[in-house]
């Protein structure tokens, strides 16, 4: 089992120095007010900051700004349950209403003898949503304790009303106390003489938490990086939602249009870029059209897609689109058996030949093998051309959003991202653009985008040092960050650039083997899809 650092910053020079982490640690305590402090809450908050050298141009620091603020307690947020297309359990419940149907049901709830009001939900604007008033959501009570709160929860449930309980410090409010928790690694490429490199794991289709890939790459720290799927019913658990390239292969493809963080140069050159993607299977002076690569076909998580994807071609962050004719591709790396189900696939060998022609889909690869699968109208275009013995060319290949060719080298990583935080040292936060705005849905803004959750963010300064992030959330000793939080936060770390990866439970940093921030999820680490490992150099 391994040892969780956590609790105050009183506490944190101890628990590194138990690490035994190398360098020397310093710690300062700044007044709040300074440009050099987070612009999180009230401004007179105290934040403390301890910095750890891991290895010559990586360090580690954490920063705790706040303390518990009185003013916060726990209450009853009366809810509708999310619906089927958010089987993610960070996925926000249903909760927000018109200000009619807010009064009513607080109505409803003071008949029965629970103290209900309703409270009106507003949002600030961003580079590409209007923001103001999303709705009205209504409230129960006011405790102060977690377990005081969902007593009363178990006794709405009994008079037939629907809840959830929360936490007002996760409300976002402007003048809260805290606390904040954040560690932040930073990569100096001046000095940096290791990698920095992104990994899926042995394979796509499953999930590996951050601490185990560390371990088995024998990184000096990491972080999870970016969205993929995690309920059966949404594809292949694991499988990235959104561009996955490792070591200059693209194993997923992007979602249309939406920010891709891009490693080359092991964390010296690293950059934003939004991406879109084409592919094509051909033999014989005849090509078709690769809708993906490495997921199951017809399911396409946070959409993004091509035409024909129901309900949407566009992005929609947390919503798995479908189509019954895809063409997708495998290679070697997405796991043991390919999906299975109705259709056909064209097996290929080492060479790109083609084996076997299966009526029914899935099953095993041979050594270095590949395949097509077809669904739907695709199928009888795939039979024609997958002859047995025939050598298909797969070829894929990335742009950039000026629609330029992107030629990714043998030691370029890409990981999914979104909303983009920070361009040019401005704010520029696009939850639009990525999917993080539905419509006829202001509850899913709501619980992703407003309210304060874990968080991890990506990004570069003007020195061209690489910034990691993670902040921790969901309790009471760290508050989280809003998406608009998360982007002045970034630019007071001074980054440039910068963007948002997966949070929520898959929110995790690991230094030196252990696990240094708090994952949320109550059972602790939460398998993901893929991280961003900064290995040691290799003598």
């Amino acid at each position: 089992m391994k040892r969780r650092l956590c609790g105050a910053a009183a506490a944190l020079g101890v628990a590194l120095a138990a690490t035994g982490l190398p360098g020397q640690a310093s710690a300062d305590t700044r007044p709040g007010g300074t440009r050099a402090t987070l612009p999180l809450g009230s401004s007179d908050l105290a934040e403390t900051r301890t910095t750890r050298t891991l290895q010559p141009g990586l360090t580690l620091t954490r920063i705790v700004r706040g303390a518990v603020d009185p003013a916060h307690h726990w209450t009853v947020e009366a809810t509708i349950p999310g619906g089927d297309t958010s089987p993610d359990p960070d996925a926000p419940p249903t909760t927000l209403k018109d200000r009619a149907s807010a009064d009513e049901l607080a109505a409803d709830l003071r008949g029965d003898g629970f103290d209900a009001r309703s409270e009106q939900v507003t949002t600030p604007s961003t580079a590409d949503y209007a923001g103001g008033t999303l709705g009205w959501r209504v409230r129960v009570g006011g405790f102060p304790s977690q377990s005081a709160a969902a007593a009363e929860r178990t006794r709405m449930t009994r008079a037939g009303y629907t809840g959830s309980v929360t936490y007002t410090g996760w409300d976002g409010a402007t003048t809260d106390r805290g606390p904040w928790r954040l560690d932040v690694l930073t990569i100096d490429p001046r000095t940096f003489r290791g990698t920095l490199d992104a990994t899926h794991g042995p394979d796509i289709e499953d999930r590996e938490t951050v601490s185990a890939l560390a371990d088995d790459a024998d990184a000096v720290a990491a972080v999870n990086a970016g969205f993929f799927v995690l309920d059966p019913r949404s594809g292949a658990p694991g499988d990235l939602a959104g561009v996955g390239l490792y070591d200059g292969r693209l194993l997923s493809e992007p979602v249309s249009g939406r920010p891709g963080f891009v490693v080359q140069d092991n964390g010296r050159r690293t950059q934003i870029t939004r991406l879109t993607w084409e592919g094509k299977v051909s033999a014989r002076g005849t090509s078709l059209t690769l809708d993906g690569v490495n997921r199951v076909p017809g399911l396409i998580r946070n959409c993004g897609g091509s035409e024909g994807d129901s309900p949407t071609a566009l992005p929609l962050h947390d919503v798995t689109c479908t189509n019954p004719d895809q063409l997708v591709a495998f290679t070697p790396e997405y796991g043991a058996s390919t999906p299975q189900g109705e259709g056909v696939e064209a097996v290929l060998d080492s060479g790109g030949r083609v084996r076997e022609l299966r009526s029914v889909r899935g099953g095993s690869l041979p050594p270095g093998g590949s395949s097509i699968q077809a669904t739907g109208r695709h199928v009888a275009a795939l039979t024609a051309l997958a002859r047995p013995g025939e050598r298909l060319r797969i070829d894929t290949g990335l742009r950039d959003d000026r629609g330029r060719r992107v030629t990714p080298g043998p030691g370029t990583d890409i990981v999914n991202a979104g909303p983009e935080l920070v361009r040019g040292g401005r704010l520029h936060v696009t939850p639009a653009t990525d999917g993080m705005v539905h419509p006829g849905d202001p509850s899913w803004y709501y619980g992703w985008v407003h309210k304060r959750n874990p968080r991890t963010l990506a990004g570069t300064d003007a020195s061209g040092r690489t910034v990691l992030v993670t902040a921790d959330g969901r309790s009471t000793d760290s508050l989280g960050l809003s998406i608009t939080e998360s982007a002045t936060v970034a630019r007071s770390l001074g980054l440039r650039d910068a963007v948002n990866l997966d949070g929520g439970g898959s929110t995790t940093m690991v230094a030196k083997g252990q696990v240094v921030n708090v994952p949320s999820d109550a059972a602790g680490e939460r398998p993901v899809g893929d991280a961003l490992l900064i290995l040691p150099r290799r003598r």
